[in-house]
């Protein structure tokens, strides 16, 4: 798993909102635990290449930015249809989390 500071501080903002925070019942304590744990394990990348603009959405393109800079072979989301041709101009291929979970059990 890889993780970039642009990352952390987007998923910090979308886990916060207060709709967000109501509907998983955790307190902005509990996000900042559980973000904690990812950094924790997650590879940290330095993003030395800007690919921005690739994606329609902002929030995607750090994303994307942070997978490519990371080297990565696969890119686990539920967003294929606005990844997938970007993805594959660097050579990542777009698998939903589950397929990816599964294939790591079989692993």
């Amino acid at each position: 798993m890889l993780i970039s500071v642009p990352l952390v501080v987007e998923y910090e903002a979308v886990m916060t909102r207060a709709e967000h925070l109501t509907a998983s019942r955790l307190s902005v304590k509990d996000v900042e635990s559980l973000l904690d744990a990812v950094v924790s394990v997650a590879e940290p990348v330095r993003l030395a290449f800007l690919w921005r603009p690739q994606l329609k959405d902002p929030a995607d393109d750090m994303v994307l930015e942070t997978a490519v800079n990371g080297g990565a072979d696969i890119l686990a989301t539920f967003n294929q249809k606005d990844f997938g041709r970007n993805a594959m101009k660097f050579g990542i291929r777009i698998a939903r989390p589950g397929d990816v979970l599964a294939a790591l059990e079989k692993q």
